[in-house]
């Protein structure tokens, strides 16, 4: 099973620092990591190595937790400790700070773009996340205008969450917002009449939950926890065939599929792919996982293999995994050891 996931390479992304994130941009020729170290590097290849083209470390006085790509790939944002939130803008290899985000009483825990380009979610230790909006001046991508500091607008602020508030993630064609949390359940959020509601509640993890992915079409969301779960969730519109209950006009959510006993310790970040449908996770216990639906599974009731296990992935805990969005099976992972790896992964046959 362990030949399905090849090591590519490793760089030394954060030396002395844990790495937090990644993030690819939307072509997936460039990778972004954050870290302990107030960094953010960009990386791309060159000659078949990769190597850092660009250090971003002017925006943050501490950690930077998240990072995120805008839809056009113009625009970085990075979220942090310092209770802030940088937009970077690319300019070839050089990216400058054009507009910090505050308002967060603490740290800022993530960021994420809507599919749209013009809002952006945070979310944060304060139990909050808010949603913000941008000034567009062609599909996918925002101008900065002179007065930068009103470029970007809070919209609303969302106290759903009565804990800490781990990760936002926006669906991949809707505006929908999800948040996971410290306090074991995922929000859902939506616009209504000019203002953002929640308009669901995940529950069933038993404690915190750690990161979310959305798969492809956006009809599920995975979620992972400190449970040692992933769990997998299913939208019913109102009036299904399957007879599930909703409120009004508003979808809802049922778990569909939990995956347990595979990982040992907390699962700190889920990954759907959005070419091939694979799951990877990132977890506590040093380890890479890919997981893939069983072919002719039922629909209300998937069953998932795992079909590649790198129990030693890194030194330590692995901290995120995230598919490159072009290229079939490349996988990029990052850890405490502030180390990123580069991984091919192909499913083999007979798993």
């Amino acid at each position: 099973m362990k030949d399905s996931l090849v090591l590519l390479g490793r760089v030394p992304a954060h030396p002395d620092s844990r790495c937090w994130f990644l993030a690819w941009n939307p072509t997936g020729t460039l990778l972004a990591s954050c870290g302990g170290d107030r960094k953010v590097r960009i990386w791309g290849t060159e000659g078949g190595n990769w190597i850092c083209k660009s250090v971003l470390s002017e925006g943050h006085q501490r950690t930077v937790r998240k990072v995120a790509w805008s839809p056009c790939g113009n625009y970085l944002a990075s979220a942090s400790f310092d209770a802030t939130t940088c937009i970077w803008k690319k300019n070839q290899d050089d990216f400058e700070c054009v507009t910090t985000l505050e308002g967060h009483e603490n740290e800022v825990k993530s960021v994420a773009w809507a599919p749209s380009g013009n809002l952006l979610a945070t979310c944060s230790r304060d139990k909050s996340v808010w949603v913000w909006e941008g000034q567009l001046v062609a599909p996918f991508c925002f101008l900065p205008t002179v007065d930068e500091e009103d470029e970007y607008e809070c919209v609303s602020v969302l106290n759903s969450h009565t804990q800490d508030v781990k990760h936002v993630v926006w669906h991949p064609s809707q505006e929908l917002l999800a948040s996971a949390s410290y306090d074991d359940t995922v929000k859902l959020y939506r616009e209504e009449e000019d203002d953002w509601v929640c308009c669901a509640t995940l529950e069933g993890h038993e404690s915190t939950v750690w990161s979310l992915a959305f798969d492809p079409s956006g009809q599920r969301l995975a979620s992972c926890s400190d449970d040692r779960t992933v769990r997998i969730w299913r939208q019913y519109l109102p009036g299904n065939e399957q007879g599930v209950a909703c409120s009004g006009s508003d979808p809802s959510w049922k778990c569909i599929c939990t995956l347990s006993g595979f990982h040992s310790r907390t699962i700190y970040d889920i990954a759907w792919c959005s070419l091939t449908g694979a799951l990877a996770t990132a977890c506590g216990d040093d380890a890479i996982r890919v997981f893939e639906e069983d072919p002719g599974s039922d629909p209300q009731q998937p069953t998932f293999s795992l079909t590649a296990h790198l129990p030693q992935a890194h030194s330590q805990d692995v901290n995120c995994v995230a598919w490159n969005p072009k290229e079939h099976g490349l996988l990029a992972s990052c850890s405490d050891d502030g180390e990123v790896a580069f991984w091919k992964y192909q499913r083999l046959e007979g798993l």
